[in-house]
């Protein structure tokens, strides 16, 4: 089922990294309010109100581009582990520097947006050339849509 070296036009790669951008901002719409609603409401330091607002947002996020936005009809338990594993290396990165910088005295949301500015960014690239690059366009709307 699996494709090798995928091809996509011009347009096509606009339209995903476009549908990418919008899910990943509906996924930072879900963890700026559970953040927002751990830190204001708990005495937590800045570390466990990220990780779980992050976790939130990493399996909203996951499901919607793996079927909207890569079309991907792969192993989903294996994609999932290969978006694990890039948050093994992302999450205590992202841990670090946030406590880093909210300890120094920046802006706990200054620091939640920067992150998720680099998330956005890094996570669509390993998505597009790791995860899904050989399953695009290989799910059943795809498929239809391509006859």
């Amino acid at each position: 089922m699996a494709e090798k070296n995928i091809k996509l036009s011009k347009k096509e790669n606009r339209i995903q990294v476009l549908k990418f951008a919008l899910f990943s901002v509906s996924a930072g719409v879900i963890q700026t309010i559970s953040f927002t609603l751990l830190n204001e409401s708990l005495d937590w330091p800045y570390w466990p109100c990220y990780l779980i607002a992050l976790t939130l947002s990493v399996l909203w996020n996951f499901t919607l581009n793996r079927e909207f936005t890569f079309q991907s009809a792969n192993n989903v338990p294996l994609a999932m582990a290969k978006v694990f594993g890039f948050y093994c290396v992302f999450t205590p990165l992202s841990v670090w520097w946030g406590s880093a910088l909210t300890g120094a005295g920046w802006n706990e949301y200054l620091v939640l947006f920067g992150t998720m500015a680099v998330n956005l960014t890094t996570e669509f690239l390993y998505d597009r050339f790791f995860v899904f690059r050989d399953s695009i366009n290989t799910n059943k709307r795809a498929r239809k849509k391509n006859g």
